[in-house]
């Protein structure tokens, strides 16, 4: 509820003008029984004509105002909802980019998508509260004050009409509450079950499993649209008590009014002002009612939304952008002091694994376990803590923004957005841009598309775009499922080539193309990267042998270093690996004479 009181606080104004239209338009309802009361008393029982007439007139004018305010009621809180949603909206987009890749491993993609797509509404919602429910609030004060004029007896059993009805519905709001949480949390697990399938149904049609994941899917639906009946079985009591027991309460008031006209107590008029004044409360009941509703299915809501914002990035140590820049309201927290980063490009050096990765040359990484190359990935990368030095400066002392200007880790199945093929590669180009004096070999060869151009030579994916319709210009959608695995792992490599970082990290990025495609990949990206670091985790001899460096990683350490040739030569497990586990029997078998693959 705090977060929703914050929601709040972002629009007083708006929220104020919604509660005084809100409480405007609720009274009126009660204006027009009182006049239809005169024009029955002054008009009809007094044969008046003139006050007739003049009653009417009133009660017309009454309909416009109630209209006017009404229409105002309407868009002064459709104004508040929308302005919640984008709000939340917002906030949740900065929270899935400041927590980044944490993401997929604390929340299931279902439950995203649950909180983006419906769960900020439902909070939104929460807001009518402020205005037409303050307003019934009121207007039920005011209507019991108005009776108890007419009569204390009346005015007594409104009075305690309307708790009496709460006290009724409110343990079926609690329980609604209950079912509603669980409902809500196993529709997120089956979206994400939706997302998996969808996104492997070429994978799954080819191996023969669609009808296996059809059925579990048919099977979780089943127990969701369970969940669904008992909410729905919660709700239509609710809905139906809603409306019964104002019903009954009705029918009881005017039972005791026509009771009390018979009697003379009270004039004709007046029972017919008793029977408006009670019809009319109906509504702020109503909205109460509703209400109520709406801020159960919101506190739910809210709590999926906060359960997402409280989501922390991993601990990379050091300080962030917002520390060095400041520390914001926090009293009496000290400052991490940032170290600076290498003015020049220098050696990366990874105590962990004894890894050292000299300035400016090309480093093949071949590692036992493809989980070994991620996670030295990770450390040099600075996703993780660890005694990674830059140049003889702890990585993790170094501000986050500068090493992630700096060093790119580019994984060979990172999400693709959609959008056109010129603008998902000129993602990366235009941090390129902001780093002036990079020196580039992409940036000498001109702008706009001549880079993006030049990137696809050097990935090898020139075919690429030839093949799309428009070329550059062709739609692509989102993760680019149209394209062939490895036609998007050749746009990923050109992607991060057009970033132009100081130190470039490559994860496996020719795992998906065929042996021609990869020779020509490991010769241009050589040449491209002159003078400039790059990284390797592969296995594949064809990128290696183009490497200044290649390095042995077996059992979290580096075993062997060497070219590739001395390493088939003198290191019988590396050979095996790149052979693909397969047992060379001589090196020779490998390479010619200068050491280049056969």
């Amino acid at each position: 509820m705090r977060y929703v009181w914050w929601l709040v606080r972002c629009q007083p104004w708006r929220v104020l003008r919604g509660t005084v239209v809100g409480t405007a338009w609720m009274i009126g309802l009660s204006v027009r029984p009182y006049l239809v009361s005169r024009a029955v008393d002054d008009g009809l029982r007094a044969h008046d004509p003139r006050a007739l007439l003049l009653w009417v007139a009133a009660i017309v004018v009454a309909g416009a105002g109630l209209s006017y305010l009404g229409i105002m009621r309407h868009r002064t809180m459709t104004f508040v909802r929308e302005d919640a949603t984008a709000r939340s909206a917002a906030v949740l987009l900065r929270q899935l980019s400041r927590i980044g890749a944490v993401l997929p491993r604390r929340l299931a993609a279902g439950e995203v998508a649950t909180v983006g797509g419906s769960d900020i509404g439902y909070t939104s919602q929460v807001l009518t509260m402020t205005g037409p429910g303050v307003g019934a609030v009121i207007a039920y004060a005011v209507i019991a004050v108005v009776l108890w004029s007419v009569s204390p007896l009346l005015a007594l059993c409104v009075l305690l009409g309307v708790p009496a009805i709460a006290l009724i519905i409110g343990p079926l709001l609690r329980r609604l509450e209950r079912a509603e949480s669980v409902y809500r949390h196993q529709q997120g697990v089956l979206t994400t079950r939706a997302g998996d399938i969808v996104a492997g149904l070429r994978v799954l049609a080819g191996v023969g499993g669609r009808g296996l994941f059809a059925r579990r899917y048919a099977a979780r639906s089943q127990d969701l649209l369970a969940e669904g009946y008992r909410v729905g079985a919660v709700y239509s009591w609710i809905d139906a008590l809603t409306v019964a027991i104002p019903g009954l309460f009705l029918a009881a008031v005017v039972w005791l009014a026509a009771r009390m006209a018979v009697a003379g107590d009270i004039t004709v008029g007046q029972m017919v002002a008793v029977y408006g004044y009670v019809a009319t409360l109906i509504v702020p009941v109503w909205f109460l009612l509703e209400g109520s509703y709406g801020v159960i299915r919101g506190r739910v809501a809210a709590r999926r939304i906060i359960a997402l914002l409280n989501l922390t990035p991993d601990h990379v140590g050091g300080p962030t952008p917002q520390d060095v820049g400041g520390l914001g309201n926090v009293p009496g927290a000290r400052r991490p002091l940032a170290r600076s980063a290498p003015v020049r490009p220098a050696d990366l050096y990874d105590p962990a694994c004894g890894l050292t990765v000299g300035d400016g040359r090309l480093v093949g990484v071949a590692a036992d376990d493809p989980a070994e190359a991620i996670a030295l990935a990770d450390r040099l990368g600075r996703y993780v803590v660890s005694d990674v030095t830059w140049g003889g400066v702890p990585l993790t002392g170094i501000a986050l923004d500068q090493v992630r200007a700096r060093i790119l880790v580019a994984d060979h199945d990172s999400y693709l957005f959609a959008g056109t093929l010129r603008d998902i590669l000129r993602a990366r180009e235009a941090s390129a841009d902001g780093r002036a004096g990079n020196g580039g070999t992409l940036a000498r060869e001109g702008g706009a598309d001549h880079r993006v151009t030049a990137a696809l030579r050097i990935a090898s994916a020139e075919d690429v775009a030839d093949a799309l319709p428009v070329g550059l210009g062709t739609p692509i959608d989102t993760r680019a499922r149209t394209l062939s695995g490895g036609q998007r792992q050749r746009v990923r490599l050109a992607r991060a080539l057009l970033a132009e970082p100081e130190v470039l990290i490559l994860i496996d990025p020719t795992s998906a193309v065929d042996a021609h495609t990869e020779a020509r990949i490991a010769e241009r990206l050589r040449a491209a990267r002159a003078g400039r670091t790059t990284i390797v985790l592969a296995t594949s001899p064809l990128l290696l042998g183009h490497a200044d460096t290649v390095a042995h990683l077996s059992e979290g350490r580096i075993v062997a270093t060497g070219t590739h040739a001395e390493l088939l030569e003198q290191d019988r497990g590396y050979r095996q690996l790149v052979a693909r586990g397969s047992d060379a029997l001589d090196s020779e078998d490998f390479t010619g004479p200068e050491g280049a693959l056969r």
